[in-house]
């Protein structure tokens, strides 16, 4: 495996399209006009929020991953540990201040998940509460980002920020069985998590007058999530887990085309929903968890 290689792998590429196509959902739901390039600063913020995150998680869990997965860059020698740290907090930096570039709400917002996203490396992840949960919130910092693009819509939609919230606070919830298998217990939680956010997402577009075209993407979400996490339910052993958590994280991208729908905006939905193909063909490359 080539060094270049080696390093992207430590940024999860096939997730950082998904984190893309949160920002653009989020500037949908704000209303933001896509005429102009500014957009594009937060954008780049986001692949380094969720670039550098992610990098850091390696970093954190170089000790336990040469235990359990000696494969990874790491632990393999293929990228020393200060490169990767020295990767991972460029990466954050980059994030705030191409964020700081578009304004300085955005920055603040930008700081606050490259905070999380540190304490949930650090200290949260191996919380079955607390883990799921700060991870949560990164993400919906990250919608919360695509929607500072207007800011006045946050006061009107933040909440909307709770949905991603609840959505990887699931997948983070399976995610920690992963290596070793897990309990049907954790996977029913994660099930009625996913079922509320369909619900929530129906109710806001046909509050939208969009209920019936944004139903499509919301049964195909579904289909996407569910089939994989009751194969799991049924034997919850751990490469199945991973297809679960693999299938949730993937599907954010249909997730997210589905509030374009929601907020009426075809095109960007469209936009949002060829990251997808990219992104599966990115998962066969890069490691998704």
């Amino acid at each position: 495996m080539s060094v270049l290689k080696s390093y992207l792998q430590l940024t999860r590429p096939a997730n950082i399209v998904t984190a893309i196509a949160d920002i653009l959902s989020g500037m949908t739901i704000a209303q933001f006009s896509f005429n102009t390039g500014s957009s594009y600063w937060l954008l780049l913020s986001t692949v380094g929020l969720y670039g550098g995150g992610v990098v850091m998680n390696d970093v954190f869990d170089a000790k336990l991953d040469a235990i359990e997965r000696p494969e990874r860059p790491i632990p393999s020698g293929r990228v020393p540990l200060s490169a990767a740290a020295f990767m991972g907090i460029s990466l954050l930096l980059l994030g705030i201040i191409s964020a700081g570039l578009f304004s300085l709400l955005s920055a603040e917002i930008a700081s606050a998940v490259a905070v999380l996203a540190l304490v949930y490396n650090r200290y949260a992840k191996h919380s079955a509460v607390f883990g799921p949960l700060t991870m949560g919130l990164c993400r919906g910092g990250n919608l919360l980002l695509g929607m500072s693009s207007v800011s006045t819509s946050l006061s009107e939609w933040g909440w909307l920020a709770l949905v991603p919230i609840a959505y990887i606070g699931a997948i983070t919830l399976i995610s920690q069985d992963e290596v070793h298998g897990g309990k049907r217990r954790s996977l029913y939680i994660a099930a009625s998590l996913y079922t509320s956010v369909h619900a929530i997402q129906f109710l806001v577009a046909a509050n939208q007058g969009n209920g019936s075209m944004a139903l499509l993407l919301i049964a195909l979400h579904a289909l996407l999530v569910g089939r994989p996490l009751w194969n799991a339910i049924q034997n919850p052993i751990g490469p199945n887990i991973g297809k679960a958590v693999k299938a949730g994280v993937l599907s954010l991208i249909v997730m997210n085309a589905a509030w374009c729908i929601a907020f009426g905006n075809w095109p960007v939905a469209l936009g949002v929903l060829l990251l997808l193909p990219l992104s599966i063909l990115l998962a066969r490359a890069f490691a998704v968890t």
